[in-house]
């Protein structure tokens, strides 16, 4: 079973593969797995990219035999051809890739396409021909299927992660795709009997600079006003721009006051995860927050007036930021 199974397949008995989706990271790390997959153990691994090498170099690979008289899986990266951007010159490749990929049943060796792209152009004719010849594979994920993503992805792999590990990953990957993959990544070279835990989590991934600022305002939510001030002062020493903190502090508002408006309109937990469209931790912590909506919303005001100030110049220092932890 490869990783390609988990997504959506149009038809997995076809190993010519078209893999879409935006998110590049996670294409490279399904295609890195689908082609050192057993069944390509013998092949030779090709790689061209079409936007530093060229339409030519391209269909001299999938034309010519191998040198080793091997099959081969020859891995097309960044294919323009499949999008509306390409300009006329390419006409004559265009109708040879065209050619090719009409043909493919007659292929030995095996075509993997990575179309990193939000949208590919369906009406072209070689787009058509690549998704009628090839098995596409469509690797969106949307941010509330992020832990069941990741935890299939960890099992397939014949890892193993407890429930609260999970959690916390994804906590200190601040829920995007790729910090959680890039993270994995680390926790696989440690995990003892290809187990992850919670302590192994804690003690190989750090606090994401998100999660740093949050605590400060979650600090000072509480009235902590001593330990928001630290970690804020924190913060600064360590060169993060106040812009940046308040950018956050205004998103962690926003995501409150919208789960709280939507929460006093009946919503239960789980379609105010679907309406907004975030990962179900983000809305688990907004509705454990005690403070009013209109007190949030104040404080959103206020965060969104110091952001405008601080950008025209009003501020010099950083002291309108602890002024503004202070008086929450």
């Amino acid at each position: 079973m490869t990783l390609l199974s988990l997504f959506k397949n149009s038809n997995k008995k076809i190993l010519h593969t078209l893999i879409n989706g935006n998110d590049s990271f996670l294409n490279e790390y399904l295609t890195s797995s689908y082609i050192h997959d057993e069944i390509f153990a013998d092949y030779e691994k090709v790689s061209v990219d079409c936007e530093a090498e060229g339409l030519d170099e391209l269909i001299a690979d999938l034309t010519e035999s191998s040198l080793f008289s091997q099959k081969k899986v020859i891995t097309i990266k960044n294919p323009f051809f499949l999008t509306s951007k390409v300009p006329k010159k390419y006409q004559k490749q265009i109708t040879q890739l065209q050619n090719i990929f009409v043909n493919t049943a007659k292929l030995e060796d095996v075509i993997v396409i990575v179309a990193s792209y939000e949208k590919l152009d369906r009406r072209k004719k070689i787009t058509k021909s690549v998704t009628q010849n090839f098995n596409v594979v469509e690797t969106q994920v949307r941010p509330y299927d992020l832990n069941k993503v990741i935890k299939a992805i960890i099992t397939t792999e014949g890892y193993h992660i407890t429930n609260s590990a999970a959690t916390l990953l994804l906590e200190r990957s601040d829920q995007v795709l790729d910090i959680v993959l890039s993270n994995y990544n680390k926790l696989k070279m440690v995990a003892v009997d290809r187990n992850i835990t919670t302590e192994i989590v804690e003690k190989n991934v750090d606090l994401s600079l998100a999660q740093n600022i949050f605590a400060i305002l979650d600090s000072a939510l509480a009235q902590n006003y001593q330990e928001a001030t630290a970690r804020l002062n924190n913060q600064l020493q360590n060169g993060n721009n106040p812009i940046q903190i308040l950018a956050v502090f205004e998103n962690q508002l926003e995501m409150i006051l919208l789960v709280k408006i939507l929460k006093a309109r009946g919503r239960s937990e789980a379609e105010i995860v679907r309406k907004l469209g975030v990962h179900p931790y983000r809305v688990k912590m907004a509705l454990k927050n005690k403070l009013a909506k209109e007190k949030v919303a104040q404080l959103l005001e206020q965060a969104i007036k110091l952001d405008y100030n601080y950008k025209n110049g009003q501020y010099r220092a950083d002291n309108f930021l602890k002024l503004f932890i202070l008086n929450v």
